[in-house]
């Protein structure tokens, strides 16, 4: 008898990506490089709270799924989210599996890297929190985005765009707006490449800076000038 592939064969995939993300180590790992930095195995190691060696197994098995991608630069070995895909579908998860109020923090640390996190971080390569949900309501209200049909860029938002002098580089496979659910804010924020577009340009111009080596971002004093005349935002 002829084995049956068609169904099978697209179960067993879903099954062994289920299965590469069945675990704390390996989600913890995802969950950081959401930042769209490469990181060591010693930095991921020490961000999960596991051995170096544990967690070397691990990345070798994301990266053998697909999920991750490896570089190496001399005695050190870099790895980051295999591209935009993977980091849409772990966004999507986390914002799935944490449903309703956030865990609650076990430490005054703890608690000011969440608030740092859910007023503003990266996403990847794009803006959430609420910081990315102001901007996307603001670009929303003043006709640069449309949400009733979809996540979609206007001929007035394309030419803001370029008012700016900001790139958006098409090609390829990636549209130029989609929505990404914010798992803090419970609202969809401007991904994309558009979404990432302004992202690079806000990090580069000093809109925002950085808070260390997480995810989050703060709008620094120029930001806040330029997202009130460029959106009308004052309320960051």
């Amino acid at each position: 008898m002829t084995p049956r592939t068609g169904k099978n064969t697209g179960a067993a995939a879903l099954a062994s990506l289920a299965a590469l993300l069945a675990d704390g180590t390996r989600a913890a790992c995802l969950l950081a490089l959401l930042d769209g930095r490469a990181w060591t195995a010693g930095e991921l190691a020490r961000h999960a709270g596991v051995a170096a060696s544990t967690v070397s197994e691990h990345l070798g098995k994301l990266v053998a799924g697909g999920l991750l991608a490896e570089e190496r630069q001399g005695r050190h070995r870099y790895v980051r989210l295999a591209d935009a895909g993977v980091a849409q579908l772990v966004e999507d998860l986390a914002a799935h599996a944490l449903p309703g109020a956030p865990v609650q923090p076990r430490t005054l640390r703890e608690s000011g890297a969440g608030s740092a996190m859910a007023r503003g971080r990266t996403c990847y390569d794009h803006l959430a929190g609420r910081l990315g949900i102001t901007i996307t309501g603001a670009m929303t209200s003043r006709g640069l985005l449309r949400q009733d049909t979809g996540f979609a860029l206007t001929d007035q938002g394309v030419a803001w765009f370029g008012e700016l002098g900001i790139d958006l580089a098409r090609g390829g496979r990636r549209p130029l707006a989609r929505a990404c659910l914010d798992w803090t804010e419970r609202r969809p924020h401007l991904a994309g490449v558009a979404g990432a577009a302004l992202c690079a340009h806000a990090l580069a111009a000093g809109w925002c800076a950085r808070i260390g080596s997480q995810r989050a971002v703060r709008v620094t004093p120029a930001g806040a000038r330029a997202l009130a005349a460029h959106l009308g935002i004052d309320d960051l």
